[in-house]
């Protein structure tokens, strides 16, 4: 079983109320193959809800409020996830603060990238020795790069 960010299976459970659909995650949820997670909104956020960049070592909502303890709670709970169905990889959305599996936003709210900094959820799963790739590398990895 593969553990998939649930906004890329379709779900409306990203910040804006919509969702970051990639037809070939979808169709790997639809055969039983994966699992969907949504650490923001599975961490007691509300969809729609403000957009939150990592800001030494905290989550900050472009508000300025410290969302943190919504986004280590909703890693907890994917964590459980993971481990209910023992999945040993990962497919996730890049550059989140969940789920951004090689780099996220700078804190900035100006769409620059930290590379080699992982998402609140991403590193949880990196540490307990989940591989983890982006849906760019998901797509790639199945269509040979073809798209």
């Amino acid at each position: 079983m593969i553990l998939i960010s649930a906004c890329l299976a379709g779900e409306n459970c990203k910040y804006s109320g919509g969702n970051n659909l990639v037809e070939e995650i979808r169709e790997l949820y639809e055969r039983g193959e994966a699992v969907c997670v949504c650490p923001e909104r599975d961490g007691g956020l509300p969809v729609p809800r403000d957009p939150a960049e990592i800001i030494n070592g905290r989550v900050i909502s472009i508000h300025g409020r410290d969302v943190t303890d919504y986004y280590v709670r909703g890693a907890e709970a994917g964590m459980e996830v993971c481990r209910r169905y023992g999945c040993i990889k990962a497919v996730l959305k890049a550059n989140s603060p969940s789920c951004g599996p090689h780099a996220v936003y700078d804190g900035t709210f100006s769409h620059r990238l930290v590379n080699g900094q992982c998402g609140i959820f991403a590193a949880m799963l990196k540490e307990a020795g989940v591989q983890c790739m982006d849906e760019n590398e998901y797509v790639q990895s199945v269509t040979g790069g073809s798209k």
